[in-house]
């Protein structure tokens, strides 16, 4: 099968497409043909070999953590999936290929294209996972950096959704796109906290950070000098302010149960998800230099 590979550490140059051999359904396991792959900053940061130090890559190594494709092989034991069905999940040998193998996996529904289904599995699950951690309520107030990227406009969703107000930094091209999210945008940048505290006279109870551009200070101001209910998913220097960076692992059935969740609500239209730009599996390379510049307004996806 052709799948996108890198067999050393580095920059986009290193990574090319190749033809592989073909992965099997073991016990447990489903084979999926892949109709679309999500690119996530993650892909690009075990590229360069800078996770490392949390878990080790084994090269020679095809990136991608999520699909949506086509049940074409099941494995002993699987009785919930059949030959032929649709479905979307996550994927341990890697979404940039034309098969994949996976142990969580749901139905896709009819009404979901395959770039969007491919773009929920990753988004949906860390924002929920860093809103449960702010443990978000009903009335209060969240900061969410980054708030027009892939995860930030889906933690925006569902925090209006749990009845918070979101304020939402982005740049001033995307303000009218967060605000049919439901959240108010300001501009990041110099002068933050007064943009903030003037749309926001009421304080902010907590903030998420998806964006990683150096507002902690600010943050941290924002919320009375204290780092409680500060969390992060983006700035290396989380450490050196104090702030939580939230790297999690969610134990398989719960990563299953909050994709069913975010599934549904995408294919009922109360989950959007913009989809950015597709790639064919030949220009993997160039879809992670796009998410790794940083200037992409939505998810990335790679259709092999």
């Amino acid at each position: 099968m052709r799948a996108a590979v890198f067999e050393k550490f580095g920059g986009p140059d290193v990574l090319h497409t190749q033809n592989v051999d073909e992965p099997h359904a073991g016990p447990g396991e489903v084979r999926v043909a892949v109709r679309a792959a999500g690119v996530n900053p993650m892909d690009w940061k075990i590229r360069h070999g800078w996770m490392e130090q949390l878990f080790s890559t084994r090269l020679p190594a095809v990136p991608g953590l999520e699909f949506a494709g086509v049940v074409d092989e099941t494995g002993e034991g699987v009785t919930d999936m059949t030959v032929g069905d649709d479905v979307v999940g996550w994927t341990a040998t890697g979404a940039y290929a034309q098969y994949a193998l996976t142990e969580t996996v749901v139905p896709k529904p009819p009404s979901l294209g395959w770039e969007e289904a491919a773009a929920i599995p990753v988004a949906g699950e860390t924002a929920r996972r860093v809103l449960d951690q702010l443990a978000l309520r009903r009335g209060e107030t969240l900061l969410l950096h980054g708030a027009a990227g892939a995860v930030g406009s889906v933690a925006a969703q569902l925090a209006v959704a749990r009845g918070a107000t979101v304020i939402g930094t982005a740049s001033p091209a995307n303000h009218d796109y967060l605000r049919s999210l439901g959240a108010v945008p300001v501009a990041y940048g110099e002068g933050l906290v007064e943009r903030v505290r003037a749309v926001a006279p009421q304080g902010v109870d907590a903030v998420f950070d998806t964006a990683g551009r150096g507002a902690l200070p600010d943050s941290i101001e924002l919320r009375g000098g204290t780092t409680d209910r500060i969390i992060t998913i983006a700035d290396p220097g989380a450490a050196d302010h104090g702030v939580a960076f939230s790297s999690g692992v969610t134990a398989p059935g719960r990563k299953r149960a909050a994709l069913a969740e975010n599934v549904r609500l995408a294919a009922e239209g109360k989950l959007r998800l913009r989809v950015a730009g597709t790639f064919p599996l030949a220009d993997a390379a160039k879809a992670q230099e796009a998410s790794e510049s940083g200037h992409a307004s939505g998810k990335l996806v790679i259709t092999p």
